[in-house]
């Protein structure tokens, strides 16, 4: 099994940036286009680069030793139903790549090319926010830092001196692209792949970025303002455009997903824009139909009265005291349980009293 870590020179935990790093360098130095290239190395070196470039094909070849997507098929009787085909077997056609990349190369061959994308977007990342319910019925803005690629302030994100100019490159003779020849079970294909010397563009700055190596972009703390509106629920998203990371070669940005949380309250329970709360009542209050009075989420207090042939079985509903609705300038309701407290002790007096009370309900 081919070792495409050693192949490139790197660690196998190395970030996608070492490894696109340590390609670029390689293919450059053994290009077969230049004196002294080697045609079979860079062919080797495209190779470990096509596995450890992609996610999924690397996670494979990390696992079980080969970025094969038929290789799971061990269990037919231990032999590969696609051998001869190219696919890890032994037959005709090896070295042919993923399925993807045969019909690529198919297409391109018939003249169908892809748009292809010469910098990469910066990534999107998700960070989490804890507000109190409290503050998630005002709604507030605050700040967060967050550690990730920044553009790189030393040549404002173009990864070279713009000034200083650029030069055709020398790899792809300023076409932007390079032309490889490719075997599949379609026959031989000639396939287009964007230069890595000029990231196909066809030309070269003549100066590039010390402070960021002509990535453009470097590791950074990146400062940002985030709105949380009134009645905001737990675990909603908020979404801020172009704050994540920041792309390569001045490449759009990504995007900032912030997951709110609102975290438990001691007297308030939320169901939707609901709110739900325990009062103790007592009893002697109960049946005389005192007022009462409870601290609403927004601290104002409110006055309860208690309706007559009330059943304390029962919640009892304050309209227009629960969480703001969204976008609509209204309110959910309060809804009270009521914890009724008797007496420790009943007099013989109030015993009388309340017996005379039963006559009357």
């Amino acid at each position: 099994m081919k070792d495409y870590y050693k192949i490139l020179g790197v660690q196998k935990g190395a970030s996608e940036e070492e490894i696109k790093k340590a390609y670029y360098k390689l293919a450059h130095q053994h290009h077969p286009d230049k004196g002294g290239g080697d045609g079979a190395r860079f062919k080797e070196i495209n190779e470990a680069y096509q596995v450890l470039s992609n996610k999924d094909k690397r996670a494979s070849y990390d696992h079980f030793g080969t970025a094969e997507p038929f290789s799971g098929f061990g269990g037919m009787g231990g032999e590969n139903p696609f051998a001869g085909f190219g696919f890890g077997g032994t037959g005709g056609f090896e070295d042919t790549g993923n399925l993807g990349d045969i019909f690529e190369a198919f297409f391109e061959g018939l003249g169908v090319r892809q748009k292809r994308r010469a910098y990469n977007r910066g990534s999107d990342l998700e960070v989490a926010e804890t507000v109190s319910l409290e503050e998630a019925f005002r709604g507030l803005s605050k700040k967060a830092h967050i550690k990730t690629y920044v553009k790189c302030s030393d040549c404002d994100g173009y990864g070279h001196d713009v000034k200083a100019g650029t030069k055709e490159c020398a790899m792809c003779g300023g076409r932007g692209e390079i032309q490889e020849s490719k075997k599949t079970f379609f026959g031989n294909f000639a396939q287009v792949r964007p230069c890595p010397q000029c990231f196909a563009t066809g030309k070269v700055p003549n100066k590039v970025c010390a402070e960021c190596r002509g990535v453009g972009r470097v590791d950074g703390n990146r400062e940002i303002g985030i709105n949380i509106f009134p009645g905001i629920r737990d675990g909603q998203i908020i979404k801020i455009i172009s704050m994540g990371e920041a792309g390569e070669r001045n490449a759009e940005s990504g995007d900032l997903y912030v997951r709110v949380r609102v975290r438990p309250h001691s007297v308030f329970r939320r169901d939707g824009d609901d709110l739900f709360m325990t009062k103790s009542l007592n009893v002697v209050d109960a049946l005389l139909g005192n007022k009462l009075e409870i601290s609403g989420i927004d601290g104002r207090n409110i006055g309860v009265e208690i309706p007559a042939g009330f059943s304390l079985k029962e919640n009892l509903r304050i309209p227009g005291e629960g969480m703001p609705k969204l976008n609509s300038g209204k309110r959910g309701d309060l809804y009270i349980t009521f914890d009724v407290v008797m007496p420790k002790k009943v007099s013989a007096k109030a015993r009388q009293l309340l017996e005379d009370l039963r006559g009357e309900i």
